[in-house]
């Protein structure tokens, strides 16, 4: 049996298991699982006045990308989204540094139950030899952006498997992993929030 993060060892392993962008990926039942993973074509939230509003995984990543480009916006930072899919969404320019800076995103809905029945977590897939220089992860549901410098994703990774970067969020503090030294909740991860981040990235 493939020993799990989640659960070192202790619960059922699901075999080999198609990741959001299709790698194979073993996970075991507790561990959250890719948005494509559970829902294939469209994901549903609520409006404002509370109505069911369907989304296609396409549309959920156009709304990471713009809410990206709206946080470095009021940021003062300028982006612009590439038209080609080369594992860059946004290109974002520096004026203080004088350079462009490539930026991936990753976009989540909301928070899902591990294995659908554990706590509720946020977590994304990236690849390893991701191109881009920043990446960025996106939580919807509350309008959060993390962003990451590539070499930092891959040190906080909590899994990573055959090429692939596995980096989860528990919203409940409370909950207990088996990982030691290893961030593992919302709140561990906020001195990578965007707004904490742009005098360090971008040198505003």
């Amino acid at each position: 049996m493939t020993r799990c993060a989640y659960c070192s060892g202790k619960n059922k392993v699901r075999s080999r298991v198609e990741s959001d962008r299709g790698s194979p990926a073993i996970n075991c039942t507790r561990a959250p699982r890719a948005e494509s993973d559970r829902f294939k074509s469209t994901l549903t939230t609520l409006d404002a006045v509370g109505n069911t509003v369907s989304l296609t995984t396409a549309q959920i990543g156009k709304c990471g990308e713009l809410l990206v480009q709206y946080r470095l916006l009021l940021l003062g930072i300028e982006s612009a989204p590439m038209s080609t899919d080369t594992g860059v969404d946004l290109v974002a320019y520096s004026p203080r540094l004088a350079q462009a800076i490539t930026i991936q995103i990753k976009t989540n809905l909301r928070a899902k139950p591990g294995g659908g029945k554990g706590k509720a977590a946020l977590d994304w897939w990236v690849s390893a030899s991701v191109p881009a220089t920043l990446v960025a992860l996106v939580d919807l549901s509350k309008e959060r952006v993390w962003l990451f410098k590539r070499e930092e994703l891959i040190e906080l990774a909590q899994q990573k498997p055959s090429g692939r970067l596995h980096l989860y969020m528990y919203e409940d503090p409370a909950v207990k992993t088996r990982i030691k030294d290893h961030f593992s909740h919302v709140h561990e991860f906020e001195r990578f929030i965007i707004s904490n981040r742009v005098s360090e990235l971008f040198g505003i």
